[in-house]
């Protein structure tokens, strides 16, 4: 057993150009298309370091707020003096110790632990995982429609889904306009569906944005008739109420994709067994990492249904390597005219941006130790604006 003697965390910043904040809002959903402005994200690196002088790292993709980091600043310490084999105890003690916040700090902070197991094995995160699959195959998700130029209606969607199917991609999920507005929406389900819906799979993700259960209704009955293959978050309850899901599921046909907003295992069990959705969503980032989002993968297995992993990275290809009751790898988020909004941080040519997929639309599962990836540390250390260091 291996005791941990270090823990730092680097809270770095980064710019991708043609994105802006739509909506003013600190998540990475609201970024969107704007030409010739510059957004500036903020990521965070997680180092765990041992008494042999071995290290797990992991870098967030989409975990990155100001609350996010200072949860994994309350966590970081209580690691110190720790074994770093013990991922289960550890996940379990730091499941309670976060059990008055939502647990974003908790995942980013497991992952680096299974990179540290996979270099002291010198194995794949994959192979500790008894992963199978090699290829997985990708869905293009949109960034947030904008008045810009971008995805500004639904022709522009249309011609969006279009170009990433010549890309190779054989399935496409909408997030709309933050608007809301119901039957803007609708008519977009039903003209890239029109455009496309032959010969791509079609997902829509409101992202809570539909404002009454009646406008939730109605854009499901364009899903309906559209085909989709599920229909995700759709309204103002931001995803929690397992009873109003329950009812949208009784009154459309189209299957329902819940519980990215509901954190861990526990929560989305209940929200299962009360039928408020078809497929569980999960996220090693959100979910207290990977302990924590294979116990959810089972926990569907168990129910016979599907989990989808959400959005993307190397801890997720990994994960989806070793789960079969799952479809499809989320590029996340791609629009036309800007990049995927994830940190450059890697020096080893791994990439989530909207080519990265092979002609068949899939992405390869990382073959190295750990995650599989080398991380630019030059790159992190010159951009980091807050360091913190916890050490024995």
């Amino acid at each position: 057993m291996t005791k941990i003697n270090n823990v730092e965390l680097h809270e770095f910043k980064f710019e991708a150009k043609n994105l802006g904040n739509l909506t003013g809002a600190e998540s990475v959903g609201a970024f969107g298309y704007m030409k010739g402005e510059s957004a500036e994200i903020k990521k965070y690196a997680v180092v765990i370091s041992t008494e042999d002088g071995n290290r797990g790292e992991y870098v967030t993709h989409w975990c990155a707020s100001d609350s996010t980091f200072a949860q994994s600043c309350i966590l970081a310490p209580k690691l110190l003096g720790r074994h770093a084999e013990e991922r289960e105890g550890i996940y379990d003690d730091f499941k309670r110790e976060l059990r008055q916040f939502d647990h974003m700090g908790h995942g980013p902070l497991d992952i680096a632990l299974w990179d540290w197991t996979g270099k002291k094995l010198n194995c794949s995160i994959s192979a500790l995982l008894g992963g199978f699959k090699n290829k997985l195959p990708a869905y293009a998700s949109t960034y947030h429609g904008d008045r810009n130029g971008g995805l500004d209606s639904k022709e522009a969607y249309a011609d969006f889904a279009e170009y990433c199917y010549e890309l190779g991609y054989k399935a496409f999920k909408i997030h709309g306009w933050n608007d809301g507005n119901a039957k803007e929406e609708a008519e977009n389900v039903l003209h890239v569906a029109k455009s496309v819906g032959e010969r791509m799979t079609l997902m829509l993700d409101p992202a809570c944005e539909l404002k009454t259960f009646a406008d939730a209704l109605y854009v499901g009955r364009a899903c309906d008739e559209a085909n989709f293959f599920w229909y995700e978050d759709p309204y103002r309850d931001s995803g929690v109420s397992a009873f109003s899901h329950k009812r949208l599921r009784e009154m459309i046909k189209t299957p329902i994709l819940q519980t990215e907003h509901i954190r861990g295992l526990e929560p989305k069990a209940d929200f299962l067994i009360a039928g408020g959705t078809d497929f569980l969503r999960m996220d090693p980032e959100y979910d207290m990492g990977i302990t924590g989002g294979m116990k959810i993968a089972h926990l569907a297995e168990s129910f016979g249904i599907d989990v989808e992993i959400h959005a993307c990275g190397p801890a997720h290809r990994h994960m989806m390597s070793a789960i079969r009751n799952t479809n499809f790898y989320e590029i996340a988020l791609v629009g036309p005219d800007c990049p995927n909004a994830i940190p450059p941080v890697y020096s080893c040519g791994y990439s989530d941006m909207l080519n990265c997929i092979d002609k068949d639309g899939f992405v390869s599962v990382p073959q190295g130790i750990g995650l599989g990836v080398t991380y630019d540390w030059d790159y992190i250390r010159k951009n980091t604006v807050n360091k913190r260091v916890f050490s024995l």
